[in-house]
Order: structure tokens, then sequence, then C-alpha cells
């Protein structure tokens, strides 16, 4: 099913997944650091590595099967983007909502 799909759907729709994954976990992770007393620094620091764990299997198969070259390009460029768009974003929400 993957060669009937388009490359710019895969690649949109993990950047969307991604984006509200990233996006709303950041906000209530800097919520939670408020209320615990945590450092940001630490929790940014945190949700920069679960980014990276996030793209893993994507880069994995892009490295190790040239047969999902084209599938994995797209989800991998797709989950990246959404990563860094909510890990930019995230933090100026959440400091207008108080939390930083």
């Amino acid at each position: 099913m993957d060669e009937f799909i388009p490359a710019y759907l895969l690649r949109e729709q993990a950047a969307v997944g991604a984006l509200v994954i990233f996006g709303v976990l950041r906000v209530v992770g800097a919520a939670v650091a408020l209320s615990k007393g945590w450092r940001i620094g630490t929790v940014e620091k945190c949700f920069i590595a679960l980014a990276v764990l996030y793209c893993f299997p994507q880069l994995f198969d892009l490295l190790t099967q040239s047969y999902r070259v084209r599938v994995a390009v797209a989800e991998f460029e797709g989950k990246a983007l959404g990563c860094a768009i909510a890990l930019f974003c995230a933090p100026i929400l959440s400091h207008r909502l108080g939390f930083e």
C-alpha cells in the first residue's frame, strides 16, 4: 500500500502528528514543572531527547532498509519537522499561559 500514497501526504501526516503530540506534551510538561519546582532547562532537554527517540525508528529504517527508503525519508522528514516546530513554538505558548 505504500506505493499508492504520495510522499508529501506521508510527510504532512507525520509532521502534524508530531506537532500535536510534542506541542501538547511540552505545554503540559511546563505546567508540571512549575507545580513541582523543576527547572525548565531540564524539561526542555528531556523533550529534545524524547523527540530524537521518536524520530529514531524512521532514521534506522532509512539507514538499514533500502527498499523502504522512500517511505522512511518522508516519515523521518515529517516527524523531524513536526518535532522542531512544536519544540520551538510550545515554549512561547507556555510562557503566554504563565507556566514559564
